[in-house]
């Protein structure tokens, strides 16, 4: 029964994504739903920005292992990151009328720096989109017991969402992601009421959580644990909003204040809902700990799907198996489809003469589909635990096309000089640290990375000029 509703399930996802194809007439309609969105359904496509693999199954058992504290990048940085889109991004991108965010590097700054955010911004999402698809081959695995192993159950749900969202583009993506948002909602509330009767109550399961000392947020108060601490933070809050997934679903509403508010509402809804599979995951360990506390040792994430299979009713099984597929492909959809019109537009566009508009948006299908290749390759190979391969995805865009996006929108004496050193800076020293500092270093490479960046334009915009006033005065005077 539980494996018919899954099949069901993906057979009606991939027909409202193939329906809402019929809606695609150019490359405006497939990157940004032609700009049309209302508020409640951007408010669920923001919301499901990052509600996918990691969400479920990655936050929740970091969570069990490491507290609050190990999640401190994903949900409370994320959620920080699509509050700010909103507050300060947001109004800008959309005046702008731009297709991608790269668009926006070419306009204030050159061609250059356009490529270079671009290609940043790309490889960010190979780890994110790979972990969407290690989630899909999971879960696949576990509803059919076994018969389907991991590796083909990643190919089996690669194939299904890049059906829909090569077809249906941004539209696919937020008509599923307003379909998937209720199933999603309604799925893990009552899970949560299931799972806190067998674990003695909520007020049970949080009393031991903090007593275990999970929900302890902040560090001790020392220097050495307070620096991790905020690079693990600002990794994700910072470096994510150049994301193209985020500029996507902003500047899809069909009006300036419709993306504000979609984006503070749905950053509201991601923070308070990713604490719902956390408890979930921690109330397992009160449910079965010898089972559970096992299952931390070898496969964290394979916590909560054993919670759900082999402690509830048939009905909490397909609430919750529905949650995960409607998180990860609502999230896995327009993860693929931002780095592929990003890519299209901003590298591959110019290299291409004379390029109608029906032929780009062919362009950007294809392009769709061998970065889909890429990734599912990525996933397949990788060994790395779901959380780690989305939080180590940000680093590169925090270190390379933060600054120039925020100096390039608020400060207006940021140079395309200062663009490029802030992006050599940044990368340069990044990747340095990551290959010589100690696993326990202090200072996170990234988070060098980011300050090397913004000194890098700082020196890179003022010391031209400076010199060049200093020469012109020295010309005056010997004059």
């Amino acid at each position: 029964m539980l494996l018919g509703f899954v099949i069901l399930y993906l057979l009606i996802s991939v027909g409202i994504g193939l329906y809402a194809a019929t809606r695609v007439h150019n490359t405006k309609d497939f990157a940004v739903a032609g700009r049309s969105l209302p508020l409640p359904v951007v408010t669920a496509t923001v919301f499901a920005t990052w509600f996918g693999a990691e969400a479920v199954l990655g936050i929740s058992a970091t969570f069990v292992k490491e507290g609050l504290r190990g999640v401190v990048a994903d949900p409370f940085g994320s959620s920080l990151c699509l509050i700010l889109a909103g507050l300060f991004f947001a109004p800008r991108f959309y005046r702008l009328n731009l297709l991608t965010v790269g668009d926006f590097y070419r306009l204030r700054y050159d061609r250059r720096v356009e490529v270079l955010c671009t290609l940043a911004v790309v490889a960010s999402y190979l780890g994110w989109v790979a972990a969407q698809f290690k989630v899909l081959g999971l879960v696949l695995n576990v509803v059919t017991d076994g018969g389907i192993s991991q590796p083909l159950g990643m190919i089996v749900g690669a194939v299904i969402v890049l059906t829909y969202t090569t077809f249906g583009g941004m539209f696919s993506v937020a008509i599923l992601d307003f379909v998937q948002i209720t199933v999603i909602m309604g799925g893990l509330l009552y899970i949560a009421s299931v799972i806190s009767g067998l674990a003695g109550g909520v007020g049970t399961v949080v009393a031991h959580a903090a007593q275990a000392g999970k929900l302890e947020l902040f560090p001790p108060p020392s220097f050495n644990a307070w620096i991790p601490f905020i690079g693990a933070w600002v990794t994700m809050m910072f470096g994510s909003i150049p994301q193209q997934d985020v500029f996507q679903r902003i500047t899809s509403a069909k009006n300036e204040a419709t993306a504000v508010r979609g984006s503070l509402l749905g950053g509201s809804l991601y923070f308070l809902f990713c604490f719902v599979p956390m408890f979930l995951a921690y109330a397992a360990t009160l449910v079965d700990p010898a089972r559970f506390l096992a299952l931390l040792e070898t496969d964290s994430q394979l916590v909560l799907p054993t919670l759900i299979l082999e402690h509830t009713p048939i009905a909490a099984q397909i609430m919750f198996f529905g949650a995960v597929l409607s998180a990860v492909m609502s999230c896995s959809s327009a993860t693929l489809l931002a780095p592929a019109v990003a890519l299209s537009e901003n590298v591959l566009k110019p290299w291409i003469p004379r390029l109608n508009d029906s032929e780009f948006l062919r362009l950007m299908r294809v392009v769709l589909v061998v970065f889909a290749a890429a990734v599912l390759a990525i996933a397949l190979w990788s060994d790395a635990s779901i959380y780690k391969l989305v939080v180590n995805t940000y680093k590169v865009t925090l270190v390379v096309a933060f600054i120039p996006l925020l100096a390039g929108l608020y400060w207006p004496k940021a140079t395309t000089q200062g663009a490029v050193t802030a992006i050599a800076a940044g990368l340069v020293t990044w990747l340095v640290l990551e290959l010589i500092s100690p696993a326990d270093a202090v200072w996170p490479p990234q988070l060098v990375g980011l300050l090397a960046s913004a000194a890098g334009m700082v020196c890179g915009s003022q010391l031209p000029q400076y010199l060049c006033a200093n020469k012109q005065r020295t010309g005056r005077g010997s004059g």
